[in-house]
């Protein structure tokens, strides 16, 4: 198992409890930024707890390797269903690459990130004619949905850096050298390119270790100062994290089976594993 792997598994869960601690703290569900709880429906809070109980145990087994596959698609599933679906008409509504598209979108990451997780973690035994554990078994397509899941969201979030450039240079603290509009659209250049770069094969890997590097360094320079900020400031330091630790596990497993070897002798490329 390459390094990065088990680095990026840590940094994901993680991150999560700190969300999952968080629905305690506001008594919302904010992993995956779901849209506000319907004041018209009863069992808000209970919801956020419930929830903030299941992400903290979850990620807790994925540390710990117990049971670490199931959980992995458990919370994947429940961002999925919770958080991502519940975007969808609300993206449908903003307008074109709209700030409701950046929630939406570390949703979509969260979910494949989990899912490609999954993918790294032991297969789990039973009756292997069952589709059901075929499905949670698979490996090499969860990989590949997250880092699809990942891409996009990447290449949308580095097209807003030119669409919101005030806003995003106000994120960059003053004591940072150069100009901060500058280093905007240098952002956004990049994000752009980890996330073209994630969806090609050849460059998928590479992609993933420089983007897991940018996010984990503004983790450090924005994210962390910022944290009491706002309550948005106080979500968006673990979902760094996690972005962060999404891309190392697709680099380090995307590492991995690159040197698996085939029938014939010689090495997978990433072309013919992603």
């Amino acid at each position: 198992m390459h390094v990065l792997s088990p680095i990026g598994r840590t940094f994901f869960a993680v991150a999560l409890v700190g969300l999952g601690l968080q629905h305690f703290i506001l008594g919302e569900f904010v992993t995956g930024r779901a849209p506000e709880w319907p004041a018209s429906v009863p069992g808000g809070h209970a919801w956020a707890y419930l929830t903030g109980v299941a992400l903290i145990v979850m990620c807790v087994a994925i540390v710990a390797g117990k049971n670490a596959r199931v959980a992995a698609l458990l919370v994947g599933a429940l961002i999925f269903s919770w958080a991502f679906l519940r975007h969808v008409p609300v993206v449908a509504a903003d307008s074109l690459l709209g700030a409701t598209w950046t929630r939406a979108g570390k949703a979509l990451t969260f979910f494949g990130g989990a899912f490609a997780i999954a993918g790294t973690m032991p297969t789990m035994d039973g009756n292997r004619g069952s589709p059901l554990l075929r499905f949670m078994n698979l490996s090499g397509e969860f990989i590949t949905l997250g880092r699809i899941c990942l891409g996009l969201f990447l290449l949308t979030t580095g097209i807003q850096h030119f669409m919101f450039t005030e806003f995003v240079a106000s994120l960059i603290p003053g004591w940072f050298p150069g100009d901060s509009v500058f280093w905007t659209y240098f952002a956004g250049v990049a994000l752009i390119a980890g996330g073209i770069g994630l969806n090609v094969p050849q460059t998928a890997r590479l992609a993933a270790l420089l983007s897991g590097l940018m996010v984990l360094s503004w983790f450090f320079i924005v994210h962390i100062p910022r944290t009491f900020t706002s309550v948005s400031d106080g979500i968006a330091v673990y979902e760094a994290l996690a972005v962060s630790g999404i891309a190392f596990v697709l680099a380090g497993s995307l590492y991995q089976r690159e040197r698996i070897p085939t029938s014939e002798g010689v090495y997978a490329g990433a072309g013919q594993t992603a």
